[in-house]
């Protein structure tokens, strides 16, 4: 991938795959930082070496300036709703939940799935503590995915870890209080922006739509001077709509504007805590963000640098072969999700190509734009993916094949059919105990239906989830399917 203007300082240059633990850092005590000569002020910058700091900014700050601008634009509801009719939004401090699978015209993210009921809320934990509801959700798979501004994770709260129902407290990284009576846990985000994500499997019958409602309605947040020890509840299936639909020809909401970028870094860098030996990278970029400031030339070569990079960097993520590690017949699979630590290059382009992964002890990724000849998947061909005997994704949850459009998001058709995999009971298996899944525009066959993935006309990517995955999922040694063309 070529990165014009880009000169990476080490604790940047970390490529495709690459764990983020095994970066070796000299690490100075922040009071040593300080004592450190800073950079100067009033010095004359050439416009390649602020293009080249300007680049480095762009790829490093692009996650987090996606989650504040998220943030900003989802609490923004006056109460809990459906933004569009399609994407769950509440005030600060709420969550929202969807009563169903989500729409497929949705924008706000790209890879969504439909094989949970999604919620969503943002937080800000230096105002106030968060208490998050969890229910009986009896032998059903559920994970709460809890998000600081980095976009990793943090807290283990779901079916994997054994959480138990009840009160837990999000607090933010300068919380001293108490813990209340009545609170089971306490869980610590590193950021005071934290963001929460509830994943409640449901299987594609109409039993389990009616099924869940119960335990969805009290999946619940809310400031903490609300609590009062008992379980509250909330009719979602009554949300409202609000604001337009989303134009689903224009791809995900553009959260990150470059021309804007600087102007919203220094947010991030006031509040995201520094990780250890992050603090030179801190003094450059708000060096860069001050000279702009004061001089319309340099702050001209900083947008200038940040639309260039926001076209060849951040477009090259959005191609599968640019994100994770191989994992076998011509797919990639994520690595690092949700855990990204000091591996800017796995964050940036998670950020970009389907943000808010879970962690992989929670949800293994495969992703890819190719068959297994390495051709680029299309509509105008037909493709079989067979699972061999005993050869489906081996989970202790569910696991699913996805489709999505160029966009990354779904293309309407005429089954609403979206993904396939453990909620549809009607798979027909082969006689030898093999899964074959059929993806074409059109119609393989009235005999096939029941394992058609309907595709565009034009070209599109296949997805597999594995949540909960077992040891092979895990440690990699699980290889997904060859894609097969057929005609």
């Amino acid at each position: 991938m070529e990165m014009k203007y880009l000169a990476l300082a080490t604790v940047l240059a970390i490529s495709a795959g690459a764990s983020a633990q095994t970066v070796p850092l000299t690490i100075p005590h922040a009071t040593e930082f300080e004592k450190l000569t800073q950079p100067a002020a009033g010095v004359t910058m050439p416009e390649s070496y602020v293009k080249a700091i300007a680049q480095q900014a762009y790829i490093w700050g692009y996650p987090m300036v996606n989650q504040f601008n998220r943030r900003a634009t989802i609490t923004q509801a006056p109460y809990p709703a459906l933004n569009g009719g399609m994407v769950p939004v509440a005030p600060m401090g709420q969550l929202s939940m969807l009563t169903d699978y989500i729409k497929p015209e949705e924008t706000f993210v790209t890879c969504p799935n439909q094989d949970v009921a999604y919620g969503l809320g943002y937080y800000a934990l230096d105002k106030e503590p968060v208490v998050i509801q969890v229910p009986d959700f009896g032998d059903r798979f559920w994970v709460y995915a809890i998000y600081d501004a980095r976009t990793d994770q943090v807290g283990n709260v779901g079916k994997p870890y054994g959480t138990k129902s009840g009160f837990y407290l999000l607090v933010g990284p300068n919380w001293k209080g108490n813990t209340p009576k009545g609170i089971d846990g306490v869980i610590h985000s590193s950021t005071e922006l934290a963001n929460l994500i509830p994943r409640i499997q449901m299987n594609d019958t109409k039993e389990d739509r009616i099924a869940i409602q119960p335990v969805i309605s009290q999946v619940m947040s809310y400031p903490l001077s609300q609590f009062d020890g008992k379980m509250k509840s909330f009719d979602y299936s009554k949300l409202p709509s609000i604001g337009d639909k989303p134009d689903p020809n224009g791809g995900e909401t553009k959260w990150v504007v470059p021309e804007k970028f600087f102007d919203q870094l220094n947010n991030v860098l006031d509040n995201v805590p520094a990780l250890p030996g992050e603090q030179s990278l801190y003094a450059q970029f708000r060096h860069l963000v001050e000279a702009g400031k004061k001089d319309p030339q340099v702050r001209q070569w900083m947008n200038e640098a940040a639309e260039e990079t926001n076209k060849t960097v951040i477009t090259d993520f959005f191609k599968w072969k640019n994100n994770g590690v191989p994992a076998g017949n011509g797919w990639n699979r994520s690595t690092n999700n949700a855990q990204f630590g000091v591996d800017y290059y796995n964050r940036t382009g998670t950020s970009k190509s389907n943000m808010f992964d879970n962690k992989p002890d929670e949800t293994q990724y495969f992703y890819t734009d190719n068959d297994a000849a390495s051709a680029s998947l299309d509509g105008k061909q037909s493709y079989t993916v067979t699972f061999a005997k005993g050869q489906l994704p081996p989970v202790k949850g569910f696991w699913s094949l996805t489709l999505y459009n160029e966009r990354h998001l779904f293309s309407p058709n005429e089954l609403n059919r979206y993904s396939l995999g453990t909620k549809n009971k009607d798979l027909k298996f082969n006689d030898d105990g093999s899964l074959t899944l059929f993806i074409s525009h059109s119609s393989p066959g009235a005999d096939k239906q029941n394992n058609w993935l309907p595709a565009p006309e034009g070209a599109f990517s296949l997805y597999i989830r594995a949540y909960w995955g077992e040891k092979t999922i895990i440690d990699g040694s699980w290889q997904p399917p060859k894609i097969e063309k057929t005609q």
